[in-house]
């Protein structure tokens, strides 16, 4: 089987769109369809590479101010650390996503679709740790016995 044969979408979350149409503003005012549309355009952050057949997609208020802001920049960690850690990550949540009378269904939607096998290469790895690590710290979870920390 070739990786490059697979479009393997790693990750697609949709938090709070319903509330973005709804949030009032400092006037007092319901936001307009445009702030929405720009605030989820803010909070979306996309890669894909067609070589190896991948394609993350993070739609999360306050996730690329993180990764911009606050993550490590890249090239703090290598990619075998990155590497391990999400394959952590991913199999708890994995196993999360299946049993959603023990962990809220709302945090944990859909699977995410991600073999150590493959390299995915150091920009997916490096983005897909820091959401985890923003996921657990603005959600309170803990995925795995490592404590989040940035």
């Amino acid at each position: 089987m070739k990786a490059a044969n697979f479009k393997i979408v790693i990750l697609s979350i949709l938090v709070m769109v319903v509330g973005l149409s709804c949030k009032s503003t400092d006037r007092g005012q319901l936001s307009t369809d445009e702030e929405s549309v720009n605030k989820i355009e803010n909070d979306t952050v996309s890669i894909a590479n067609e070589d190896v057949g991948y394609e993350i997609i993070i739609i999360e208020p306050g996730f690329n101010a993180f990764l911009k802001g606050t993550a490590r920049q890249e090239g703090y960690y290598d990619q075998s650390l990155l590497e391990s850690r999400n394959s952590l990550f991913v199999r708890q949540w994995n196993i999360r996503v299946t049993q959603p009378n023990n962990y809220d269904p709302n945090l944990y939607e859909m699977p995410i679709n991600y073999d150590p096998h493959i390299d995915y290469g150091y920009e997916v790895n490096y983005k897909l740790y820091n959401y985890f690590i923003f996921f657990q710290l603005k959600y309170k979870q803990q995925l795995t016995e490592l404590v989040p920390r940035i």
